[in-house]
């Protein structure tokens, strides 16, 4: 009996992994994380959600991209109070996510270790590790648990940084330095807490490419951000492509609408509510006659999507 217990207990050593989590997740993690999606991914399994359309999500209220998460049934995904270093300008991209926690020495020293064996530079800053490795597109998200003294991220070095691999910018659950530095940084933006002239002190880098918590909100690895003066989206990659079109087509129904209300058509109680097969019909024959090249998508984009949702 204690020869076939010790046998078990043999085999299943030997079964588990000889090393753990390491700081930064593994590709197989973040496809488990994201197994919706079913388009291209980067090497660090990250959905590649397509440039065209992050560039048409931009044109996409938040209120849409909210209303349209909610209905199926992604609840969490909208946070705000942010101060925007260009509240006029919106962002979009895909996004790569680290958590910071206050510092703890015996914590810290592992997350160094396996960061070494990550081959990362432990010379410097783990506040560097993500920065290192952001794509053209990825935008930059880090969950500072809202501390913004002694919980600087980023200054103007950094900042630099970030944009010169990204091409795009930040949002941090945390705070920033040298502001003046970083508007300085042509094409750069960033969504923060707050700023203060500190260093970063008491506080570490614990994990790459993991969920994190912005806010109210949950965030994947390879989620799409929609920021604007208005707050901030994460959209999941696998919504992304029927989002945009829905919230497109949303804004092609208002136009209808304002039009008709102009010309006394409807009234507004008729607009404002659930549509009759007759409004419907309506607006079906005045899309026929839009304009192509004032579509936000292309015409076969739109004749499939009128095809499932209003026939």
């Amino acid at each position: 009996m204690i020869k076939r217990l010790f046998f078990g207990v043999f085999i299943f050593l030997l079964n588990v992994p000889m090393h753990g989590q390491g700081v930064m997740a593994t590709s197989d993690f973040v496809k488990e994380l994201t197994s919706n999606w079913e388009g291209e991914r980067f090497e660090d399994g990250r959905p590649k959600v397509s440039d065209a359309l992050l560039k048409r999500l931009k044109n996409i209220q938040i209120e849409e991209a909210w209303g349209y998460l909610r209905n199926k049934g992604y609840n969490n995904q909208y946070d705000g109070g942010w101060k925007i270093l260009h509240p006029e300008q919106v962002m979009t991209g895909r996004v790569l996510t680290s958590q910071y926690m206050p510092l703890r020495p015996d914590y810290q020293q592992v997350v160094k270790e396996k960061g070494g064996k990550e081959k990362r530079d432990t010379i410097g800053g783990s506040n560097s590790w993500p920065i290192e490795i952001l794509k053209p597109g990825d935008i930059y998200v880090a969950d500072g648990y809202g501390r913004i003294i002694d919980g600087t991220l980023i200054g103007s070095n950094l900042g630099n940084a970030i944009y010169t691999n990204s091409q795009n910018g930040v949002i941090f659950d945390g705070g920033v330095r040298d502001v003046a530095g970083l508007l300085d940084i042509e094409g750069f933006n960033g969504w923060f807490r707050g700023d203060d002239p500190s260093y970063l002190k008491e506080q570490m880098l614990t994990s790459i490419n993991n969920p994190i918590r912005i806010g109210r909100a949950i965030v994947l690895p390879g989620d799409v951000v929609l920021a604007n003066q208005h707050g901030v989206v994460f959209i999941p990659s696998h919504l992304v492509a029927e989002l945009v079109i829905s919230s497109e087509v949303v804004g092609l129904r208002d136009v209808f609408g304002f039009q008709r209300l102009r010309e006394k058509t409807y009234t507004p109680g008729q607009i404002d509510t659930k549509w009759t097969d007759a409004i419907k019909a309506d607006f079906l024959k005045w899309i026929k006659k839009y304009p192509d090249e004032k579509l936000p998508m292309t015409r076969t984009e739109l004749n499939t999507y009128l095809e499932n949702h209003y026939n």
